[in-house]
């Protein structure tokens, strides 16, 4: 075993519509923005992650950043595939003579396709993996967060991420029902977008936008411990000079609000599917909010209210997802019947 260990690396992937993280060897490696920077020649990855986030809106016509997942899927698959390689190879190494094959675990969102669960593995075979197993992003929050997911009990997961937002009830190790929508952290970044330029004559780029929703972004307009306002730096639509103005959370709560209505619907939808005897136990448990939308300021309160259940944010709940990949992986003979 102890030779197959140097030939082999396991590794699980969260490979999110905005961050991508790796878990190896039960430590998280990689937490990277999900984008890659190419020289258009060429078509040579110049940058990935952090260093391509900062070219991000940032770059002259010989280079170009590629978001290449879009709703929780890929939709790129070159890019997809050149940005899982270069995350690859900051792994560390068991020997540095020796090129490791890979066991691989990859969470995808419970909505996905056929066709779209093809496009992971193959961009994760053509990255070096040798084997390639898909685990439901919803189960893998469930046991990223310590939910025992065999016993006979309903939990309710609520993951919202860059691109979908997943929710599923599960008991038994299986999803008994479940949501999957298109209304996450990339649609509120455009909420945002379109709300400076309507009320503040304001343009800003996406990451302007990402700062503002985790500066001041509220679920909310009324909050216990309220953050300060945020300076905005854009350029004004009608002039065309920068300016800068003052947003406080308030505003952002107003112009996220369509997009959260969309989440609780959804929330309510899967409540209604859910079974009796199940019902009874999310009663008593609660909701569980994962993902990055769950840092989301006082959207575990508006849950709450909408639903009159108890609502719970997960410690780390950006974390959740890869964790559970992670100890699919480590005990992949108990989990393997949960994946794909």
């Amino acid at each position: 075993m102890g030779l197959f260990d140097i030939f082999t690396s396991e590794i699980a992937i969260d490979l999110g519509t905005a961050n991508t993280l790796i878990m190896y060897n039960d430590e998280i490696v990689i937490n990277e923005p999900s984008i890659v920077a190419l020289d258009r020649k060429t078509g040579k990855v110049i940058a990935v992650g952090t260093q391509a986030l900062l070219m991000h809106e940032r770059t002259h016509e010989n280079i170009k950043t590629i978001r290449p997942l879009r709703d929780g899927v890929i939709a790129d698959f070159t890019v997809a595939e050149h940005m899982i390689r270069e995350f690859i190879k900051l792994l560390p190494r068991k020997s540095r003579l020796i090129t490791p094959s890979y066991r691989m675990v990859i969470c995808i969102p419970s909505g996905i396709t056929e066709v779209e669960k093809r496009a992971v593995k193959d961009s994760a075979e053509h990255a070096g993996a040798k084997e390639v197993y898909l685990i439901h992003e919803p189960m893998a929050a469930a046991i990223g967060i310590g939910i025992d997911v065999d016993q006979p009990v309903g939990n309710m997961i609520v993951d919202i991420g860059g691109g979908t937002t997943e929710i599923a009830v599960i008991a038994l190790a299986g999803i008994v029902c479940d949501q999957s929508i298109r209304f996450a952290g990339d649609v509120l970044n455009t909420d945002i977008l379109d709300y400076m330029r309507r009320q503040h004559n304001l343009t800003i780029g996406e990451r302007t936008a990402e700062q503002i929703k985790i500066n001041v972004g509220a679920a909310i307009p009324e909050l216990d411990n309220p953050p300060q306002p945020m300076e905005v730096k854009g350029k004004d639509l009608m002039s065309g000079i920068p300016k800068t103005i003052t947003i406080s959370y308030k505003e952002i709560a107003h112009a996220l609000n369509k997009s959260i209505i969309k989440i609780e619907e959804a929330v309510l939808r899967a409540l209604e599917l859910t079974p009796p005897e199940l019902s009874a136990d999310i009663y008593e448990r609660g909701i569980y909010l994962t993902g990055g939308g769950a840092l989301l300021r006082g959207l575990d309160k508006r849950l709450s209210e909408k639903t009159k259940l108890p609502v719970h944010v997960a410690k780390d709940p950006l974390e959740a997802v890869v964790k559970g990949t992670g100890i699919a992986l480590k005990n992949i003979e108990k989990f393997k019947f949960l994946m794909t």
